[in-house]
């Protein structure tokens, strides 16, 4: 890269910095004016939560929580609380928000992360076959088996999983993260920690990859059915390229900028958990935390939580953009 290149690319980087910025103040705003207008009173919650009987306990919980404040005191605390990851403490539960959410953290990380990994994998790699045998039987099978699975609701997938593999076979356990038993007695092996963890995590994490592997198969076969007509395919082929370089190092490689953004978008959203499968499991996740803070009307763990999932999905597609420039030379920052 000459210089000329890499201040182009430091202002380019400059400028997304400046957009990041603008852009996470304005979800900031957007987020605290949802919940301002949201109906309901928050009171109402945290007096049916803390069982306040008197009015005097009710004045004293605002006061608490500031909700006695004018709303642009409160604005701007909220900024401040944001922006320090200072999230205050549930409505529901009492507990500080930073502090629950740190607990389930590694739980959502496993489930989401090693399911979204394998369903990249498995999906490239079956779209990228697809479309190097176009027409052919893998090809209708492929498209025809992606797209049932990922039509089918996740909360199907995984209670037919669930009544084979735990009610019918008794091969994995119906719910839970770990362990029963390891809450007394927790295991001093890591080996077996790992195992534990994998055999409570493999039929929600089978649900979804099953459901989401499909979206990149069938996104990744169009984008290398486009590849593969180009002229430098050809003028490969004709020298006698190998097909599994071809297919890889040449025509995905030049396909892979529109599914950098769509991978970006799936790790932008990790920490949103998966609710519906976390819900059928009973996995203890960010996504089952989220649904009971719905539930439950706890606007603390609400506005916490869809900060945190904006913020994700923005620094993701940063580094899509930045990724862009690495992987296709063609692209000039400026």
């Amino acid at each position: 890269m000459d210089w000329g290149s890499t201040l182009g690319l430091r202002s380019y980087i400059v400028k997304k910095i400046i957009y990041l910025i603008i852009l996470v103040f304005f979800v900031v705003t957007l987020n605290f004016i949802i919940f301002m207008l949201m109906p309901g009173d928050p009171t109402a919650v945290l007096a049916s939560s803390a069982r306040l009987k008197t009015q005097e306990q009710v004045e004293i919980v605002r006061k608490l929580y500031g909700l006695d404040d004018p709303l642009y005191v409160r604005y701007f605390k909220y900024l401040q609380n944001m922006f320090t990851f200072n999230f205050g403490f549930s409505y529901f539960t009492g507990r500080a928000v930073s502090e629950e959410m740190g607990m389930r953290l590694t739980n959502t990380l496993l489930l989401v992360g090693v399911s979204t990994i394998v369903s990249i994998i498995v999906g490239i790699l079956l779209g990228v076959i697809a479309a190097a045998k176009r027409g052919k039987l893998f090809d209708s099978f492929s498209v025809i088996a992606s797209l049932i699975t990922y039509s089918l609701p996740s909360f199907w997938i995984g209670m037919v999983l669930l009544l084979i593999f735990a009610v019918w076979l008794r091969w994995f356990p119906i719910g839970g993260v770990v362990p029963p038993e390891w809450a007394q007695n927790p295991p001093s092996n890591i080996l077996v920690e790992i195992q534990g963890r994998a055999y409570y995590l493999f039929l929600p994490v089978l649900t979804l990859v099953l459901f989401q592997y499909g979206g990149y198969l069938l996104f990744t076969r169009a984008v290398m059915l486009e590849s593969l007509t180009e002229d430098y395919i050809v003028t490969a082929k004709a020298k006698g390229v190998k097909e599994r370089v071809i297919l890889f190092k040449h025509a995905l490689k030049n396909a892979s900028l529109p599914l950098i953004t769509n991978i970006a978008l799936s790790f932008g959203f990790m920490l949103s958990g998966a609710i519906i499968t976390e819900q059928v499991f009973s996995y203890p996740g960010l996504g089952l935390w989220l649904w009971d803070a719905i539930a439950f009307a706890d606007y603390p763990v609400l506005q916490a939580m869809f900060y945190i999932i904006a913020l994700c999905v923005i620094v993701a597609n940063f580094i899509a953009d930045l990724l862009y420039g690495v992987i296709d030379p063609r692209i000039k920052y400026g």
